[in-house]
């Protein structure tokens, strides 16, 4: 990747608000975090580490919530591959992918994600049924960030 791509990237972080970029090439990693952290590149590949979870929530509110963690808890995560705009369907008037309740399997494309101008399809690489999206069309992703909940099977 030249400097000019990653100028490129970097403008579009700016413009789309975005905190972090990362990008895997089999020789070449490139992350870049904004807010403090300063940009870096490794030339050797490397794993990436999860996200961070969420502080937990107070005793109180805890309490009524754990039956609702504990079904989600089942649920598998199909992860955004990169960073962007994520996108539901092809175009603004066509129909979703999938929508709560679709099948699916590791070839069906789920949505679509932005990136550097490009539409990358993004595939749910599992099978199962959705059972939650939890990102908004037209709402910007980040590496790693869960979009849906499928149930296996």
């Amino acid at each position: 990747m030249d400097i000019e791509r990653i100028k490129t990237v970097i403008d579009l972080m700016r413009e789309h608000e975005l905190n972090e970029f990362a990008v895997e090439e089999p020789d070449f990693k490139l992350t870049l975090k904004r807010g403090g952290a300063a940009p870096t590149m490794m030339m050797a590949p490397q794993m990436m580490a999860a996200p961070a979870a969420a502080a937990p929530a107070p005793a109180a509110a805890a309490a009524p919530a754990a039956p609702a963690a504990s079904a989600e808890d089942s649920l598998t995560p199909i992860p955004s591959p990169l960073v962007g705009t994520f996108y539901r369907a092809g175009s603004p008037d066509a129909d979703p992918f999938v929508a709560v309740g679709s099948r699916v399997n590791k070839d069906t494309v789920v949505c679509i994600i932005e990136a550097m101008k490009v539409m990358n399809e993004i595939k749910a690489e599992t099978s199962g049924t959705i059972k939650k999206i939890l990102v908004e069309n037209a709402t910007a992703v980040q590496f790693g960030q869960p979009m849906f909940l499928i149930e296996k099977g």
